[in-house]
């Protein structure tokens, strides 16, 4: 059994917005063999599009970008809804039209140089347009060609003993100069928070590999809840500056807004990096308060998830703590 999410980010600032759809895949034995044979929308690979669909209709944004590493899919490209535009990872080896050409083999448009003082890689970098044609086995029932950007990137100085980083993205966004594929690059890398979500569910957060459950329906729904909650740490991890002024019902009941004050009040020290900083009724001001309850002191770095998924599971047995007592001082008040 596998799970397929995706989650909803800003283009600009990376806030999480919250999960917009999962999958879950459940896999007895291998399919490899036959993927050939098999329609497009028979296989497990067809829950891209699909969630691309359904993505689009959940968030009505006008634009919707999907990043994905493991999508470079012709189906895909030439199915994708019109409103949709999408940034992968290239994966295959393509039959282009015009004859073969190695991307990495063109000559470098520009380069993005990291502070060479401070020992920061330099970035060579090459976009440009290619024509694709689909595999022999769709040339009957798809388009015969698809026109998409192709945007090389590649670290020419890595730090000694480190790998170079080296992407080749494909996407259906116009780039027209260093400008554009760099922010195409920018949009990709925001790829990284769903990283973060599932080490959040896994080993480091709620361990749910660890999970001895047979039946199906309960351990879904138990899998699902985790992805939810980790979903909202990764809220928390995006406002905890609280740059983006996101407010506190993004993640939380307006009535957690008393109890977080209350808590915030008695976490505070006497310094200035010990006090709470941000508004109240903010969501940076509730990620504040799981941080300190999950043992961040405010001296040392920013909180990561983990320690905030730390605090927040300790906020919401507070939270269920205070409703049972004040549902028995409602009952003790009805009995006097």
């Amino acid at each position: 059994m596998a799970l397929s999410s995706r989650n909803d980010c800003d283009a600009q600032d990376g806030a999480v917005f919250g999960a917009l759809d999962a999958t879950f895949c459940e896999r007895d034995t291998g399919q490899r063999a036959t993927r050939h044979a098999r329609a497009f929308e028979d296989k497990e690979s067809h829950r891209w599009l699909a969630a691309t669909e359904r993505a689009g209709q959940i968030t009505g944004a006008a634009r919707l970008t999907m990043v994905a590493r493991e999508a470079d899919i012709y189906d895909l490209f030439a199915r994708r809804p019109e409103h949709v535009d999408m940034i992968v990872r290239a994966n295959h080896n393509r039959t282009l039209d015009g004859g073969d050409k190695m991307i990495g083999s063109l000559p470098c448009q520009d380069w993005a140089r990291r502070d060479p003082g401070a020992g920061l890689p330099t970035l060579s970098i090459r976009f440009g347009q290619m024509t694709i044609k689909p595999p022999k086995r769709l040339e009957k029932t798809t388009p015969a060609s698809i026109i998409l950007t192709y945007i090389d990137l590649r670290e020419e100085t890595p730090p000694d003993g480190i790998k170079p980083v080296h992407w080749r993205l494909l996407t259906t966004y116009d780039v027209t100069d260093v400008i554009g594929a760099l922010d195409v690059a920018e949009r990709y890398a925001k790829r990284w928070k769903i990283e973060e979500l599932f080490r959040t569910m896994k080993r480091k957060g709620f361990n749910i590999e660890a999970l001895r459950i047979k039946d199906t329906a309960p351990r879904n729904r138990l899998i699902l809840a985790c992805m939810i909650a980790a979903t909202i740490v990764m809220q928390m991890v995006a406002e905890r500056e609280g740059v983006r002024l996101r407010p506190l019902t993004d993640a939380f009941d307006v009535d957690d807004q008393p109890l977080l004050e209350t808590l915030s009040a008695t976490l505070e020290g006497k310094t200035d990096r010990q006090r709470n900083p941000h508004p109240k009724g903010s969501l940076a001001f509730a990620t504040w308060v799981c941080a300190r309850l999950g043992g961040w002191t405010g001296y040392y770095g920013k909180p990561g998830p983990i320690v905030i998924l730390s605090g927040w599971t300790d906020f919401q047995s507070i939270k269920h703590g205070a409703q049972l007592a004040r549902n028995m001082g409602q009952k003790i008040n009805q009995n006097v």
